[in-house]
């Protein structure tokens, strides 16, 4: 492969069969929108996200936080269902914190700490215009 295209595929995931660069924006809430967070337990989150991501072969681009909310940007790869990194981003982070922190467990009867729901939406450098109009722009054979 020439050292062009090496810069090209930059931060895209190379397998034997595919490249891909999957990105979804995640934004988790607490259980009943309660304020639970402060920016010590926000850093104890990022570090268990990560450290969950490490074990799903995803990578934490960005993630920050309010008291009652998070974002996060993951790169993915195409084996992982998003339900499934999502499952696993909550259950872990949610265990480590209670841990960490044990004034949690007295905020729920049951210890829940998220919400069950959960938003994601897919995240990509070009707008689905643009998309479009490479699609649009294909040549057609005869």
């Amino acid at each position: 492969m020439c050292a062009h295209n090496k810069d090209l595929l930059k931060g895209y995931l190379r397998k034997r069969h595919s490249v891909t660069k999957l990105v979804v924006h995640l934004v988790f809430t607490t259980k009943y929108r309660r304020k639970l967070f402060d920016g010590y337990m926000i850093k104890q989150l990022r570090e268990s996200f990560e450290s969950a991501c490490e074990k799903l072969e995803c990578q934490l681009l960005e993630m920050d936080g309010e008291k009652d909310h998070v974002h996060l940007l993951v790169a993915y790869p195409p084996k992982l269902a998003i339900s499934v990194m999502v499952n696993n981003l909550k259950s872990t982070s949610s265990r480590r914190l209670r841990m960490l922190n044990t004034h949690l467990t007295a905020q729920s009867k049951a210890g829940l700490m998220w919400s069950r729901s959960y938003f994601a939406c897919s995240a990509g450098g070009a707008t689905i215009e643009t998309l479009k109009d490479y699609v649009n722009s294909q040549s057609t054979p005869d």
